[in-house]
Formats: C-alpha cells, structure tokens, sequence
C-alpha cells in the first residue's frame, strides 16, 4: 500500500491543477498540494528508510519556503512596497534550499568532469540568453523600485543554476529511475513557471494570469510524487555511464547552448555595449568549454582504450597476463631468441584447488589464487614471465639454462607448497596446503607459442597421471601418446553413439565346493573392436570414456544390455531364477539423480528382477561421493539391487565406509589373489578380508583366480565366490550359453545376500 502512495499524491495534484486551471477553488489548491508535498518530503524517506536524510530534509525546507512564497506573493500582491515583495524572499530562500538539496545528491553521486562541463556549457548558453532576452530589460524598465528590479533580473539567474543542477543530474547517471524522472520534472516546471514570469517582467509587470502559476503547482506534485516512489532510494547512488560520449539525446540539450551565441547575435543586431561584452565573454567560454570537452573525451577515450586492452590482456584476479599476452609474448622470444638460447615452459596446475572452493567457498578459491600468483612473482627473477591461464592453471616462462630450469622449477613448487590462509569471510581463518603438477619443455624446435604449450600441457597431464604434485619434463613420446588418446576418443565417441561395442561375460562360481563347479553368476565386461587396432580391452579406454564425457552413456549402454542378457537367457532355460548379472558403474552415472529410477524402469522392462543384479562400484565411490551418491545407493537397495565394492583392498579399504554405505559385499582384488600359495602375507589379507565381511554380513567375491594354486587356498579360507581365468575369459555370450550347457546343468547357486 505504502508504494503507491505517489500514485494517489499525484492524483491529488494533478487533480488540484485542473481544478486551479478552471479557476474552482482557487485559494486551497496551492495550500493543499504545498503542505502535502512537503510533507512527503519529510516522511517519504522515513517511509522508505532512505539514506542518508541531509537531502531529503533540505528539500523539505525548500518545499517549505516555497510555498509559504507563493500564499504570501497571493495575499501581499496588492500590498504597498516593500511589503508585497515578501513572498519573493521565501521564494529565494526556497531557491537556495532546493540548490543545496540538489547539490548534496550530486556530491553523493560524485560530479562525472564530462557532466560538469556538458553542464557549464548549457549553463553558459542559458545565462547568455537569460541575461540579454530578460535580465537587462527586467532591470531597464523606468519607474520601478530597485528590489522589484533585482528580483526581477534575479530569478532568471537562479534559473540558469537549476538548469546546471537539472542537466547534471541528467548526465551523471546511466539509470533514470521513476523518481530522478518525477525529479526533472519538478526542475522543469521551476524553470518553465519562472520563465513565464521572465517574459512579463522584461515589460515591466510584476503579476500575470492565474495560469502562470500552474507550473509551480504541478511542480509540487511532481517533487512529491519523486519522495514517495519506491525508486527514490536510488537517487542516493548513480549508475554511472562508463564514456560521457556525446550522444544524440545529449547533443538535443548541449546544440542550442552552443548555438544561443550566434542565434543572438542575428536577434540583436544593434546591442548595447554590456550585451556585446555578455555576448563575446559568454561564447568564448563556449567555445573554451567545447575544447576542453573534446580534448577530455579524447584522452578518456584513449583510458578507456588502454582500461579495455588491459583487461583483455591480464587476468583481472591476479593482475598476471592471460593466455592472449602470454601467447604474444611467447612468441615475440621465440623469434628474438639465438641460436645457443634456450627458452622453458612450465605449466602447472594447482592439486587440491577445488576441495579449498568446495570447502570455504570460491572466495576462499579467488583469495588461494591471488596468493599463489603474487608468490610465483616473488620468486622468479623479474624478466621471466608468470601468467595465469585458467581456473587453477599458471604458466611460466623463462630464457634460462637447463640447471637454472630445473632449479626454477623446485622454487615453483617450494612457493606453491608453503602453507596457504584461506577462508568464508574476509579475514582468513584456515590454514591448507595445496600442491602442483608441472609440466616443463624446452623451446627446441618449437616455432609458436601454442605449440609450445600444447608440449607443456602434455607433460602437465603426464605428471598428473604419474601421482600428481611433482613436475615431469617433455619428451616426445608424450606427443605421440597424446595422439594416440585423441584418435581412440574419436573412434570411441563414433563407436558409443552407433553402438558398435560389444559385452563379454565371464562366469562367477561357487566356490564353497572347493572346485567352483557351480556357475552361480555372470560379470558384463565392454569390449571394443577398433578399426584400427582390433579388439581392445576396457584399461585401454575406459579412462578416455571418463576423461571424454562418454562414461555415462557408455555405462547406460552396458547396463541395459546385460540386464536383457539375462532376460534372454532366464527366458530361454540357460540359466536359473537365482543367477545373477554383475555390472560396473562409474562415479559419474552415480551422480546423475535419475540413475535409480532408469536402473528400475531397465529391470522392469526386461522382467527382471531386481535381486539378480548386482552393480560395482569403486572404493572411491564411498570416500568421494556426497549426499546425492548416498541417497541414489540407498534408493537401488530399496529397489533390491545388490552392491558389491569392486577390487576392495586397492584404496581406501575401511570399516567404516562399509558399515555406514548399503553395500552387500566385496570384490577381493586380483592383486592379493594372485599371490595365493606364495605369499603368507597376501594369505592374512584375505583371511582378514573374509572374516570382516563375514562379520558383516557381505559375501567376498575372489577375482583373478587362474591356478588350482589359488583356487584351493581360496576354498580353505571358506572364501565363497570366485571368478577367473580357471573357470573362464570373458566371452561373448552365445559363448558363454554353449559353455553353460556344455555342463549338462544349471547349478544352483549359493545363497547370497538379497535383502
């Protein structure tokens, strides 16, 4: 309600002026839309809660004066002089007030040089005219008392600093909300209401027709209408306009200024010697003004040029050069370089970075890379080159030796390792350590900068692989391999989207016989066929699937194709109501929040149930995953699908994460089975294995088994499920079928953990 309380004063004024137009009531109209504009003055920015109040109450004041000026110009204007001429000092000090209130928003806004002058101009141009058209003649008319004279020429002055006010506030700000507009309007109708009394002064009356007051009423409306919108808040801070160019719009007010000198000059062809002064100061000042003018917009022009290319060429964080300059620099050694220089790269890429944005927050993030950028600086010598090239990525350049290189290269990762403040606020609370994987090369025969950080990417990526936090120097193997990863990633992206891969299975047995006569199950495994390469296995590709993007189709794939395996052979009789299909998921298609509910709709459509699927995960899974991961793995125990933690032993093999995620049982790696009969220790591993499943209630899945060996040390440690090349590879599964019926049943499986 209290937002529209501008709507309903300014129906009350605009009503007041129709009525004031048809000469109803004259006498409460002034007195009603006085009092209640002043008093949206006063309250309106209470209202609101506008800050500050300094302009707000001097413009009350003005509201004040004002209108105690024109009850005291209607009731004395009959009077004798110098009585009738006080409504006039209200009106002054009105004027005054309304100037300091104008001018503390202005002061706010901070006066934009280009304004000021557009301002001056227009001012000048104002006054010139002001001056000759009605000032002189006001003060020329015989007969008349000296104070009737100086009013008379005084108002048009006081016009021309509401003009100054009105164009500044115009031409400071790029945003004219309603209330700056409601605001303009005000000074607007000041001016025209006083321009009327400019032009019956010069002929020496002092009062006029009823109508001359007009604009001052509506004016009324308008300021108070300005106090009670809710854009008046704005009017405390401009938005300013990044150039004052001379616009269209602005060269509509700022063209008649101009040209207000010469247009009086044909006017006036005979002045007297005062105006010829006015005339030949006025426009010199124009013109001194215009050339200032120009010359400010040219050497903004040339700031603001050199602001753009700054910005386009540096990384506004850390104030370093971007990958733009870099490039260019680059380049510019590579071609003044001799024969005997050698020029080094090093790129690197911050190890931990996004745990800090994770855990504190990006501004933690932006305040870590500030820090790293200014160390980087610090402590390379001035003529090598830092740059930041991406979120966490810095590259350094250096003209240097290949000793001096490589102790470069330990002060790089010394500055990046010292610990780091960083925290949610302002004030950092948290200290962390991040690391650094750096690649570097050698400028040999390296022609441009791209290609130069291409190699430097390569051995980056390299170092990653290798553990991360350590540095590795470019050869050019690393090249061919890169190549070689780009072409298997667009032959498999061709591949995934026509479906041309294909499923092996390999048998999961029961092992509690001693022998895993019993096929109680069946894990899918991807295969590709390459073009080129022929059958390749999925530690060839499945890391470029991930890397690429492709994992989750790739996995939906897999997914639904085994799970209508397994339709096909239930449906057949090649196997039980009780086997199983054992299928991998990667983290990714566990962070897709839909993953549950498409694992539902695969199972329903193909009639399976969902007891007979079992989907592995990673051990990473369980550390890394959030709550969405946790969520989705509850949903697809609720469902009935069974989770196995797949080469459990390998990473992060904690109780903890096992009890508190709804996994029913455990992969051991072929890396502990494969020393079975051998090794005592990879023995005690898998005895403890067991026994802590066992206390879980987890089944233990043995995988890699390929000797007798093994299998037997497996079944003493009552080790019950197995999988492995003595039962089998992987094939294909009209394969698989032939050998199931090979022998002649379907065994039963053992009872495994389903609820």
């Amino acid at each position: 309600m209290r937002d529209r309380l501008w709507i309903g004063l300014l129906g009350i004024g605009l009503t007041a002026a129709a009525l004031w137009a048809a000469d109803v009531l004259p006498g409460l109209a002034f007195p009603l839309v006085g009092t209640l504009s002043a008093l949206a003055w006063a309250f309106g920015p209470r209202l609101h809660d506008l800050r500050p109040r300094r302009p707000w109450r001097l413009l009350t004041a003005a509201a004040l004066f004002f209108l105690a000026g024109v009850v005291l110009r209607a009731l004395l204007v009959t009077g004798p002089y110098p009585l009738a001429q006080l409504g006039d000092a209200f009106s002054v000090c009105g004027f005054a007030f309304l100037v300091a209130g104008m001018a503390t928003f202005l002061s706010r806004w901070g006066i934009d040089r280009h304004a000021l002058l557009d301002g001056l101009i227009v001012c000048i141009g104002a006054a010139i005219t002001s001056a000759l058209l009605f000032i002189l003649p006001a003060t020329a008319v015989p007969g008349r008392p000296v104070l009737v004279s100086v009013l008379a020429g005084l108002y048009p002055l006081l016009d021309v600093v509401i003009v100054l006010l009105g164009v500044n506030l115009a031409f400071t700000t790029a945003v004219r909300r309603p209330a700056l507009l409601l605001l303009g309007a005000m000074l607007l109708l000041i001016f025209a209401g006083d321009l009327g009394y400019a032009v019956i002064g010069r002929q020496g009356h002092v009062t006029g027709p009823a109508l001359l007051d007009l604009p001052y009423l509506l004016a009324f409306t308008a300021g108070g209408a300005a106090a009670l919108h809710p854009s008046a808040g704005a009017l405390a801070q401009a938005t300013p306009l990044p150039i004052q160019a001379w616009s269209p719009a602005r060269m509509l007010i700022i063209g008649p200024a101009v040209a207000a000198p010469f247009a009086l000059t044909v006017l006036l062809p005979h002045p007297a010697p005062l105006s010829r002064w006015i005339l030949g100061v006025g426009g010199a000042a124009i013109v001194a003004l215009l050339l200032a003018r120009a010359s400010g917009a040219v050497h903004s022009h040339a700031a603001a040029q050199r602001r753009f290319e700054h910005q386009a060429t540096h990384d506004p964080l850390t104030g370093l050069p971007n990958r733009r300059l870099l490039q260019i620099m680059v380049d510019r050694r590579l071609a003044e370089r001799g024969d005997g220089d050698a020029v080094w790269m090093f790129s690197l890429d911050l190890d931990g970075f996004k745990l800090v944005n994770d855990s504190w927050g990006h501004p933690a993030g932006d305040r870590l890379i500030a820090e790293v950028g200014a160390r980087l600086r610090h402590a390379l010598p001035a003529e090598a080159t830092v740059a930041r090239v991406g979120g966490d990525e810095f590259v350094v350049v250096m003209h240097c030796t290949e000793p001096e290189a490589m102790a470069g290269a330990r002060r790089i990762m010394e500055c990046v390792e010292r610990p780091l403040l960083v925290g949610g606020g302002e004030t950092p609370t948290a200290e962390v350590v991040v690391g650094a994987s750096m690649g570097i090369v050698r400028a040999e025969r390296h022609d441009t900068a791209e290609a130069l950080m291409r190699d430097a990417d390569t051995a980056m990526y390299q170092a990653k692989e290798q553990g991360r936090n350590r540095w590795t120097v470019f050869d050019a193997s690393m090249r061919d391999a890169v190549r070689e990863r780009v072409e298997i990633e667009v032959a498999l992206r061709a591949a995934v989207a026509q479906e041309q891969l294909a499923i092996a299975y390999q048998p999961i047995v029961d092992l509690t016989d001693g022998l895993g006569t019993r096929t109680v199950g069946a894990e899918a495994l991807v295969r590709w066929e390459h073009p080129v390469r022929g059958w390749l296995g999925p530690n060839m590709f499945i890391a470029v699937a991930e890397d690429a993007n492709l994992i989750s189709a790739l996995g939906a794939w897999v997914l639904r194709e085994a799970v209508q395996q397994l339709a096909r052979w239930r449906d057949k009789g090649v196997v039980g109501e009780d086997f199983w299909m054992s299928v991998n998921v990667s983290p990714r298609q566990l962070g897709d929040a839909a993953f549950a509910e498409r694992v539902a709709a695969i199972l329903a459509q193909a009639r399976v149930p969902a007891r007979n699927l079992v989907l592995e995960i990673t051990e990473s899974v369980m550390v890394e995953g959030g709550e969405l991961t946790e969520r989705l793995l509850l949903r697809l125990r609720e469902l009935g699908v069974r989770i196995c933690v797949d080469d459990f032993g390998t990473g992060f093999s904690a109780l903890g994460y096992l009890r508190r995620h709804p996994v029913t049982g455990v992969k051991i790696d072929r890396s502990f089975v494969g020393g079975l009969g051998v090794s005592t220790q990879d023995e005690e591993i898998v005895r403890a294995v067991v026994a802590m499943s066992g206390a879980l209630n987890l089944t233990v899945v043995a995988e890699g088994v390929e000797t007798t060996a093994q299998r037997n040390v497996l079944a003493a440690l009552k080790v019950p499920l197995a999988q492995g090349w003595l039962w089998g590879r992987a094939v294909p599964a009209h394969t698989f079928a032939a050998a199931l019926r090979a022998r002649e049943r379907v065994a039963e499986p053992v009872a495994v953990r389903s609820d």
